[in-house]
């Protein structure tokens, strides 16, 4: 439990947050974590040294302001680009050759005719979007449940504000307590940044209330659409098997794109989907974005942020591959998660001109077509071996972050039984990460935790977030809770939209004595009693 003291002569209590400081000493420790696993001839642990770091925000290197200047810089750039790319799609010959002896025109009607199946007519119930927790033009991120943005003013575009009539008409709740009665009309989107690499911050857009709502219910139609095809975008590990056994065969490639979201044009997006889709997402598209307080007409389609670019992106890169391999003749698997790519190794170098032609960039570091290396949705693997790694994103400074650490390098230690023969040092160091955390919490059995440490030892406790007070409006809550479920049965997987809790502020809670827990060869020694403790 939280530990309390009193304060004062009146005796107040004062909790005490469980989720302490992380002496510097441990901090370092951690940073330099791989030192004290050398390379011992092992594949694993020479990739695991070359990525744990590579992800890694050390704010003290670059200031934010030049990380954020750094992202924007980038993002004008990728819309350069993406000016040439419309360019190049309006005026291209239809006569041209974009694989050797197929016209373009042709490409075209067969890459459509995909995408038409899988979209389907166009009807009303597509307006019936949702909302994330994810901050808005109207709302910033501590007043942006679902629940306000279905209360009150909402923004919108002028071209979104037009299917308002037609969201009354298939929700008449939404029509009965007023939901977008008071829409406040704005350009487009606003551009922001989020914290990446040292240096350099990531791009995303915060849309218009309504045009956020329209856009999830597009996004929602193609993902349940997909599913009719093989394609599952609430499913990562499919590509991920598919990953391993590109490794130990080479019979499939896995491709990763350059800034996917933002390379997607509106030229491109034209091209391939029927007339009707693309008018109706045009519309509720942003087609403007505030960047450094002066609004610039955006050249590409939709960005990160639109409420359907993933869901789009997965559908138009999964007609592409399936074209292009048509017209080579080839047959086998092509499976997308987003800009991560599945298709058969003797298709890749097509599949990833064809993109070039549609103004994508294949990532020559993150695509591997050939060798016993595949990547694919955050599985790695080697031949046989599932070499993932984990990542240092941040310094260390809380308990949480080091059980986060040590519960990670378990992971990674058990993902190949024969690990723990071939790099022994591992337990060394996941000992000492183990000794910064308090034996109370020892007995955890979730690889993904960072509030217990997994051992075989019984349960015991373990940290518990809390949670801040929502102070939620009671019609915007009964609202979501409706707009969660009139559609259940059609999309009874799709997942939760509910922001995730960051909070670092925890207490102690004691764990029922007869939870599971794993008991597993990697902490033989403790099971012996030759460990600590």
């Amino acid at each position: 439990m939280h530990k309390h003291r009193k304060s004062g002569k009146r005796g107040i209590k004062k909790w005490r947050n469980a989720n302490r400081d992380l002496p510097e000493s441990a901090s370092t420790y951690i940073t330099n974590l791989l030192g004290e696993l050398g390379c011992e001839g092992s594949f694993a642990v020479e990739y695991l040294s070359s990525e744990y770091l590579s992800k890694y925000l050390n704010e003290d290197v670059t200031p934010a302001e030049v990380r954020k200047k750094n992202a924007i810089t980038k993002w004008q750039s990728t819309e350069e680009r993406n000016k040439v790319t419309n360019f190049i799609l309006e005026h291209r010959d239809p006569g041209y050759n974009i694989m050797p002896r197929i016209a373009y025109s042709s490409f075209l009607r067969f890459a459509r005719r995909i995408i038409a199946d899988v979209l389907g007519p166009l009807n009303d119930s597509i307006v019936l979007g949702s909302y994330s927790g994810g901050a808005s033009t109207s709302r910033r991120r501590h007043m942006s449940s679902p629940a306000h943005k279905l209360s009150g003013q909402a923004d919108t575009t002028a071209s979104a504000a037009a299917f308002v009539d037609i969201i009354y008409r298939e929700a008449p709740l939404m029509r009965q307590f007023g939901t977008f009665d008071y829409l406040q009309d704005v350009e487009g989107s606003v551009l922001f940044t989020v914290p990446k690499k040292t240096d350099i911050d990531r791009c995303a857009c915060k849309e218009p209330d309504l045009n956020m709502y329209l856009q999830k219910g597009v996004g929602s139609h193609i993902r349940k659409r997909l599913r009719r095809f093989g394609i599952n975008l609430n499913d990562q590990s499919i590509n991920r098997r598919l990953a391993a056994i590109g490794a130990l065969d080479n019979s499939l490639a896995t491709l990763d794109l350059s800034s996917a979201s933002d390379t997607i044009t509106i030229g491109c997006v034209e091209a391939l989907l029927p007339p009707l889709w693309f008018e109706y997402l045009n519309d509720i598209r942003s087609h403007s974005v505030l960047v450094d307080g002066a609004y610039h007409r955006m050249e590409m389609f939709s960005s990160m942020g639109n409420g359907f670019t993933f869901e789009l992106e997965s559908l138009i890169f999964w007609a592409l591959a399936r074209t292009t391999l048509y017209f080579e003749g080839i047959s086998g698997v092509v499976s997308v998660y987003g800009d991560d790519i599945i298709c058969p190794s003797s298709g890749a170098d097509m599949i990833s001109w064809v993109l070039y032609e549609f103004g994508f960039t294949v990532n020559p570091e993150k695509s591997f077509t050939t060798g016993p290396f595949r990547e694919s949705c955050g599985g790695h693997y080697h031949h046989h071996e599932d070499v993932t790694p984990f990542y240092l994103k941040r310094k260390a400074t809380k308990l949480t972050d080091v059980i986060r650490v040590a519960n990670q390098l378990r992971r990674w230690a058990l993902a190949d039984p024969m690990r723990q023969y071939l790099v022994p040092s591992t337990y060394n160091v996941w000992i000492k990460l183990a000794s910064f955390i308090p034996r109370d919490l020892w007995g955890g059995y979730d690889l993904a935790s960072d509030t217990s440490l997994v051992t075989p030892d019984l349960p015991n406790k373990q940290l518990l977030r809390l949670s801040e007070k929502k102070d939620d409006p009671q019609k915007g809550s009964y609202l979501h809770w409706h707009n969660s479920v009139w559609k259940r049965t059609e999309n009874p997987d799709e997942p939760s939209q509910e922001p995730v809790n960051t909070t670092t502020l925890c207490r102690k809670q004691t764990v029922h004595k007869g939870a599971p827990y794993p008991i597993d060869y990697f902490y033989q020694e403790i099971i012996l009693g030759s460990g600590p403790g």
